[in-house]
């Protein structure tokens, strides 16, 4: 009792005391400050997904709308070359749209959204703009008041009477009952072989009225020499893609474009 009571090694238990409360409550707030940074984390961690989440949902839809953007001009560009086209047709035309196609028959056919309400006839000629020219589509063969029938020209029972663009040889033109497989084209003669070139344009004759006169059908894509047969049998490539064709002009020959002479018009106008 006399060595603890000396000055040497009294012992201050309120400075123990302090010292053990210290260390715990260190301890305690270490334990404590790591659980709230975990918890803090693991919010930080939630709230940081979310911020993901959204950037990549808002990345989608900007994706989205510029691919929505693009076709819009695309499709107003079209639009455009369509109505350039229907403008500056000498004859007056009907813009149609397809709206159903029968590929599964020999004597298949194309409907279109108008009819005798919208001055379509029988036996108009209906053609198509494509790829920066014009081309032979068919003609109409039924209209009823609001939708008609067009007989394009690959089906069986279609004969265009045409021309070898730069011969001038004037020949038959017929479908096979398919759009993917080429049209033929009958009565040239044989003795025509050497000035004829694969790729050379088939025209309409515009003999018999029934359609306008050098509008383009196809392309010759073969040429065949059969001996017991005094004429060429020739392969044409269609100019007009059906597989890709939604837009068509049905004609009316017997009256001019009055849209056409307005545009001109206001050209020299202005």
């Amino acid at each position: 009792m006399l060595g603890f009571s000396s000055k040497s090694f009294v012992l201050n238990f309120k400075k123990i005391g302090f010292s053990i409360f210290t260390s715990v409550e260190k301890g305690v707030v270490t334990v404590t400050r790591g659980v709230r940074n975990t918890f803090n984390s693991a919010k930080e961690l939630r709230q940081l997904k979310r911020d993901y989440d959204d950037l990549v949902e808002k990345l989608e839809n900007y994706e989205q709308m510029q691919r929505s953007n693009a076709d819009i001009r695309k499709e107003n560009e079209r639009l455009k070359d369509q109505l350039g086209f229907s403008i500056y047709m000498e004859e007056k035309n009907i813009p149609c749209q397809i709206i159903s196609r029968d590929l599964d028959n020999l004597y298949s056919y194309l409907t279109i959204n108008k009819g005798s309400v919208n001055g379509i006839r029988k036996n108009m000629p209906v053609v198509a703009f494509q790829n920066g020219s014009q081309g032979l589509v068919g003609k109409v063969v039924e209209v009823g008041t609001f939708t008609s029938q067009v007989m394009p020209i690959y089906n069986l029972n279609c004969i265009v009477s045409s021309r070898i663009q730069n011969t001038r040889e004037i020949g038959l033109v017929s479908g096979n009952g398919d759009p993917s497989s080429p049209l033929s084209m009958q009565y040239i003669r044989k003795r025509t072989i050497d000035s004829l070139h694969y790729g050379d344009i088939i025209v309409t004759s515009g003999e018999n009225d029934n359609y306008m006169r050098d509008i383009p059908v196809g392309s010759i894509s073969k040429i065949t020499s059969i001996d017991y047969n005094s004429s060429l049998d020739i392969e044409l490539s269609p100019i007009i893609d059906f597989s890709r064709l939604e837009v068509v002009f049905v004609v009316n020959m017997k009256e001019l474009n009055d849209k056409k002479e307005s545009a001109e018009s206001e050209g020299s106008n202005g």
